[in-house]
């Protein structure tokens, strides 16, 4: 399974949703990729948000309503799960659309000829198939779902980013227009702001909502928490710090702060 789900409470409607804490990629998606392998142990360093399944992990522990927690198993370079699977997708811009052919320094990751379809096939669409039966659990037991996707980010900007040159504060918070209430921004600000200041939208904004739900679904709220990754680990690619525990009781607080 290229993903766990870990139940949460019944009456939670929380989802913490972490897709890009993972490095693992299958040998046969390995032969796909050009890089050497020191290259690709860089490139790994760099486009993964090392440590956010932990202070996922953490922050579910210390709520007292425990949310549920969906996490990819597999690295972002198999396929990004939070990509638009088709033209929609600006990161297309830089060879990053759900299946990756360029790095975050645009060098080649794969062939841009390349078939996508077995990967969407065989990873993309049995994981968007999995979160969205997760949060249709969570509206049909609670009324509702929150999903808070936790992210990290780099503290200076990599090549590839597209909207890099705006402010990297230690917590980023990506909104969006539809799904993202008032209220839950709100909590957001108040349970982060021990962590230095939190901004919105930069250098990130958007957050992920299964398709089915997508622009459509009000009972279906979510937020982007970016973290900077100076706050609690060393770039790139390195062990964590005392920041992660900090970190991990802000996003319980804001898990607490949200009403069932």
């Amino acid at each position: 399974m290229n993903f766990t789900v870990t139940p949460g409470a019944d009456h939670s409607p929380v989802i913490l949703h972490v897709p890009h804490s993972a490095r693992e990629i299958p040998a046969d998606v390995r032969t796909g990729i050009v890089l050497e392998d020191a290259a690709l142990t860089r490139e790994l360093d760099h486009i993964t948000d090392s440590h956010t399944e932990r202070i996922a992990g953490a922050a579910a522990a210390a709520c007292a309503r425990t949310p549920w927690v969906f996490a990819n198993r597999l690295s972002r370079l198999v396929v990004d799960p939070e990509r638009f699977p088709d033209e929609r997708e600006e990161m297309l811009a830089v060879g990053m659309g759900a299946v990756y052919t360029r790095t975050t320094h645009k060098d080649v990751l794969r062939e841009a000829d390349g078939d996508p379809e077995p990967l969407l096939a065989r990873y993309f669409r049995p994981y968007a198939q999995a979160m969205t039966d997760a949060v249709a659990g969570r509206l049909a037991a609670t009324g509702r779902a929150v999903i808070v996707d936790v992210h990290s980010y780099p503290s200076r900007a990599l090549p590839y980013e597209l909207h890099g040159e705006g402010p990297r504060p230690p917590v980023c918070l990506g909104t969006d227009s539809f799904h993202t209430p008032p209220g839950l921004l709100a909590a957001a600000r108040e349970a982060f702001e021990e962590c230095g200041d939190v901004g919105l939208d930069s250098p990130f904004s958007g957050t992920y909502v299964p398709l089915e739900f997508y622009g459509s679904d009000p009972r279906v709220s979510a937020l982007m928490v970016e973290i900077r990754r100076d706050t609690y680990m060393t770039e790139p690619g390195g062990p964590a710090g005392p920041g992660l525990n900090r970190l991990a009781s802000a996003l319980a607080r804001l898990v607490d702060a949200l009403p069932g």
